[in-house]
């Protein structure tokens, strides 16, 4: 829940006045007046109904919070709507999971980032156990320039190896604890079997930055501004869900 301290000002002498006034006047007109009552008068009978009654506080703020979270699922889904190749069909982000599920489910995240480590196994587990998602993995380096390093070296993989090579080291990537660095990543790379060479001539390439900067220019437009944050069809969700979490949303969207 949200700090109550959204419920100050005008905005806690009016929803008091619609508790503690009778004949509450329209919002336009002054509550003290409506009353007559002077400002202090009032103000007293709304603070010692508050303080007699503070459980109307937190009912009051549960009620901003939930009518804020519709307004921005609402805006979620205007920008998803608005969105949707970007998202679902980009060209070159990875694809896995079944490419025939009934729900897609869309990661944007970093490899330095310590909830994308821990979200890891978890969203694994999901696609694993469910076997009707289908899941897309969005590079966003955002933590720094060992995660651009890091970024880089997984789209050359990517897109000079295949997509195999690709989640291979991506999965390994996800749980490595060495040095991220060009000499650090290669050593991990060849312990895979992977072409390191191939893939650090390809780092600094055109093509490796047009997909970084399409994912960034994606996540500036959907209001992504942390990691791990996920899209589950009409909705994102910013921030570290657990599996059980993750598990209720899906079968939420399948009704």
């Amino acid at each position: 829940m949200k700090p109550i301290a959204i419920l100050t000002g005008a905005a806690l002498l009016m929803a008091g006045a619609a508790l503690v006034t009778p004949g509450f006047a329209p919002a336009h007109a002054d509550p003290a007046e409506a009353g007559g009552m002077t400002d202090e008068e009032f103000g007293a009978r709304v603070r010692n109904y508050l303080l007699q009654n503070p459980e109307v506080i937190f009912e009051a703020a549960a009620i901003m919070e939930q009518r804020q979270q519709e307004l921005q699922s609402a805006n979620d889904g205007d920008l998803i709507s608005a969105n949707s190749d970007a998202i679902f069909d980009d060209g070159h982000s990875w694809v896995g999971g079944n490419p025939e599920g009934d729900v897609t489910i869309v990661e944007f995240m970093d490899y330095r980032c310590g909830y994308c480590r821990k979200a890891f196994p978890e969203v694994e587990e999901l696609i694993a156990s469910d076997g009707n998602i289908r899941v897309i993995i969005k590079e966003f380096p955002i933590l720094g320039e060992e995660s651009v390093v890091a970024a880089r070296f997984a789209i050359s993989a990517q897109q000079q190896l295949g997509a195999d090579a690709y989640k291979g080291l991506h999965d390994a990537m996800m749980s490595y604890k060495g040095d991220i660095s060009v000499s650090g990543l290669t050593r991990l790379a060849e312990t895979l079997g992977l072409d390191a060479a191939k893939i650090t001539a390809h780092m600094d390439s055109d093509e490796v930055s047009a997909v970084i900067a399409a994912n960034r220019a994606l996540g500036e437009r959907l209001q992504i501004a942390g990691t791990p944050s996920f899209i589950m069809e009409d909705h994102i969700l910013r921030g570290y869900v657990p599996l059980d979490g993750m598990r209720d949303i899906v079968s939420d969207l399948r009704g």
